[in-house]
């Protein structure tokens, strides 16, 4: 049985794994201010076809039998698919816009991702939409307004490029979530992760074969370290394994700490100045995705009331 304590734990372990991966822009950042030669593309193939080895790694020693699962050809092709279609956008536009913009901004526009898991479902599977949802649908917009314009709608603050690969990241963030579903039923989300991670940087690494000149300094390495094990393999791990312990919606209320500690450590460390608006766009944001994860309780029945009362 799950004590309160248990809950207690990973919930805030939870947090702390979205706490890293927002953390883990910030050491990307980093690299791309190094040297124009890091770019999105080398540090997403790196992260993911190391991070991948070493899941699966773990997942061997743990029996888990990674080997076996690729030889389903249905479990195998959903697995490439998630990895292809799921993590490579998530995680590269992710870094393109982290390039282009910053780690904050980065975040907040991949944070509307279940915007469009919402939109899928009330498409495919005729899912009614609660007022709630209008309402919260509609202060993404405003937010993601307010972080383009700086509150001045004469004017983009954000380039076009950076909105276009926000957005794109954002979708794979709902590809990301939807892809998956069905063979994590079955298979260890280690091994699937695993997989789905190198797949992806296999077909970054074919699509672009040429290796850019990495500077050789410790620096590089370090931050390249960690955003693989900051920003991979740790908190996947935590999220993963708090989702015994603590309800999906609990941990998507979670994911709140994720932009904004890209946004505070993009302040505190490089100094990035959030106009007044952006802070409202963001907070819009951030706040109307949670309240997606939001579902009132179901009023009881008069009758079980009286029963009760009885």
């Amino acid at each position: 049985m799950i004590t309160q304590k248990q809950r207690r734990l990973w919930a805030f372990l939870a947090a702390l794994a979205c706490v890293m991966w927002g953390v883990s822009g910030l050491f990307a950042k980093e690299l791309f201010n190094i040297s124009s030669d890091i770019t999105p593309m080398w540090l997403s193939q790196i992260r993911m076809i190391v991070s991948g080895i070493i899941l699966l790694i773990v997942a061997g020693i743990m029996k888990q039998k990674p080997i076996a699962t690729m030889k389903n050809k249905r479990d195998a092709l959903t697995i490439i698919a998630y990895g292809v279609f799921g993590l490579l956008p998530v995680q590269l536009f992710y870094f393109i816009v982290v390039q282009k913009a910053n780690a904050s901004i980065a975040t907040i526009l991949q944070f509307i991702g279940p915007f469009f898991v919402m939109g899928y479902l009330a498409i495919t599977h005729k899912q009614v939409m609660r007022k709630m949802d209008i309402i919260a649908s509609i202060a993404a917009f405003l937010g993601v307004v307010l972080l383009a314009t700086h509150g001045k709608f004469n004017n983009f603050a954000l380039s076009p490029s950076v909105l276009f690969w926000g957005l794109l990241s954002a979708v794979g963030v709902a590809t990301n979530t939807l892809i998956p579903i069905g063979v994590l039923k079955r298979v260890s989300s280690l091994v699937v992760t695993g997989w789905g991670l190198l797949s992806s940087g296999i077909c970054l690494l074919l699509v672009h074969p040429q290796m850019p000149h990495i500077p050789n300094q410790p620096n590089v390495w370090w931050c390249t370290i960690a955003v693989i094990i900051i920003g991979t393999i740790v908190p996947f791990q935590l999220m993963t394994n708090s989702l015994r312990f603590i309800k999906p919606s609990t941990a998507s209320l979670l994911d709140a700490f994720e932009p904004f500690s890209a946004t505070i450590g993009s302040v505190l460390v490089f100094g990035l100045v959030m106009t007044k608006m952006d802070w409202i766009g963001s907070i819009l944001v951030v706040v109307a995705a949670m309240a997606l994860n939001v579902s009132p309780k179901k009023k009881k029945s008069r009758k079980v009331h009286q029963q009760e009362r009885a």
